[in-house]
């Protein structure tokens, strides 16, 4: 499978600076911050610095160091917003998926107790 990134998207446009956000944290290898439509008391998206379309791009071409500063920050983001209580992370992947932004992105939920994910 190939994955074609658009720079122009959203993400990749916040990334260089040229739209505001409101940052929860950064780091070499990642960037998270508040959600403008949020669907949680805490909602949070953190996105790689590198150009990845999806989970799996990522997971596949993402150098380790890539693969486990994200994950750190994912960790650090979950402190910093207090979600000892619990909360989801949602990875939505291409069109079926409903990813709305071709960038890899995480999203974390929480701040309350959360319905199921999807109707049995």
């Amino acid at each position: 499978m190939t994955f074609d990134y658009d720079p122009q998207n959203i993400f990749a446009r916040i990334l260089r600076g040229e739209i505001p956000n409101k940052t929860v944290f950064e780091s070499e290898h990642a960037l998270a911050f508040h959600d403008i439509h949020p669907q949680a008391p805490v909602h949070v998206l953190v996105i790689p610095r590198g150009s990845y379309v999806s989970l799996d791009h990522f997971a596949r071409d993402a150098t380790p160091a890539e693969q486990v500063g994200f994950f750190a920050a994912v960790a650090e983001v979950c402190r910093i917003v207090n979600v000892g209580d619990g909360f989801r992370a949602i990875a939505n992947s291409r069109e079926h998926g409903r990813q709305e932004v071709p960038h890899f992105h995480l999203h974390i939920l929480g701040g309350t107790q959360l319905g199921i994910m999807l109707p049995r």
